[in-house]
């Protein structure tokens, strides 16, 4: 059934060009209502003015005012930060990407058009800044809930589990929406995880591993890829091997998600031991390397933490035993002779020692959840 006029999205296109207003306007118009604008200077008249914008499509390179100095200006007006900016350009260059992309925009759509992109696109971004709008609008309320019955929380934890077990599973929902060659990786390395922890238990006892902290690292650990959902569709999505500036693009999703995960852990009530420190620690340094080589801090042997050592192995076990657009899956056994081959360099040895106990547990849990 077709949306009505109140019901519609507003979409803001803006380039000098006529012919291109006109292709994307017929484009659009079916499903979204759409104004056009000649150039930035126009268009931020329009929104410092009251006006309505779900998502802005602008050229770069506009008279008056550009299309880099139209999405400077949004992102830096606290009302329209998060109404999602895409450029149409037939501009090619990395450096014109990447400039655009650090200013904050959404993505790049390139010219010449092809109109079954551009609608997923747009549909695609509005679904994204609609479910985060919705999402921010539920932490707004559980911030103000937190505050004001900071007693109650404490005395009913079971309630509190139970909402934080729904934030996690619509938290990695929303990841997994974005990027559609996860599939059950997310289950996946949440049992390698457990089925790791509990081999470290069994060799050393609870000195180092106690059950409750087992227990909130496989709790947090769908939560090690979250970040995912800043990063823009052209990296995220990309059907190939990212070059050098998508790739560092690429690995800001251990900052961002840590970043996110820490005001959650903020918002708790002093005292309250909750799953999410451990998500934090996850998100942040899963790409980190025993040997100091990784990413984003080049963090080193113990320094990294116990839950981000653990979930580095089975990270990297689920993406060697999984087909990518870029790459073929690997069998199990050659999978675990790389992952072998990485202890004291990529891994942990202690952790790759109990790994080899569980490697068949490993190809189990990939058979049962397989995509």
């Amino acid at each position: 059934m077709q949306s009505t006029e109140l019901e519609r999205s507003v979409i803001l296109v803006a380039d000098d060009e006529l012919a291109v207003l006109l292709v994307l306007e017929e484009m659009l118009e079916v499903d979204y209502h759409v104004l056009t604008f000649s150039n930035g200077g126009q268009v931020l008249a329009y929104l410092q003015g009251g006006g309505k914008a779900d998502l802005i499509l602008s050229d770069i390179m506009m008279p008056e005012m550009d299309g880099l100095t139209l999405c400077r200006a949004c992102k830096g007006m606290p009302e329209r930060s998060d109404t999602p900016l895409l450029f149409i350009s037939d501009l090619e260059s990395e450096a014109d990407e990447s400039l655009a992309l650090s200013l904050g925009a959404e993505d790049f759509i390139h010219k010449p058009f092809r109109p079954r992109i551009v609608r997923a696109r747009v549909r695609n971004h509005l679904a994204f800044a609609q479910a985060r709008a919705a999402l921010r609008q539920r932490n707004d309320w559980l911030e103000r809930e937190v505050s004001s019955r900071t007693e109650q929380i404490r005395l009913r934890s079971q309630e509190v589990m139970a909402s934080h077990e729904a934030t996690i599973v619509a938290l990695c929902a929303l990841a997994e929406a974005r990027d559609n060659e996860t599939g059950n990786h997310v289950l996946r390395t949440q049992y390698y995880v457990k089925a790791l922890g509990e081999a470290l238990q069994r060799r050393q006892g609870a000195r180092l591993l106690s059950d409750e902290m087992l227990h909130m690292i496989v709790r947090s650990a769908p939560l090690h890829d979250i970040g995912k959902v800043a990063i823009p569709d052209a990296v995220l999505l990309k059907p190939g091997k990212l070059d050098a500036v998508e790739w560092g693009i690429m690995q800001r999703h251990c900052e961002i998600g840590e970043g996110a995960l820490a005001q959650a852990v903020s918002a708790l009530p002093e005292g309250v031991n909750s799953y999410l420190y451990y998500g934090k620690e996850i998100a942040g340094a899963h790409h980190e390397r025993w040997d100091g080589s990784g990413y984003p801090r080049g963090l080193s042997g113990v320094a990294i933490p116990l839950s981000a050592r653990l979930m580095a192995v089975a990270d990297v076990y689920d993406a060697l035993i999984s087909r990518r657009v870029y790459k073929p899956a690997i069998p199990h056994e050659e999978a675990v002779a790389l992952i072998m081959a990485g202890a004291g360099s990529h891994f942990d040895p202690e952790i790759i020692n109990v790994f080899v106990t569980v490697a068949d547990e490993f190809a189990g849990i990939a058979a049962r959840y397989r995509d």
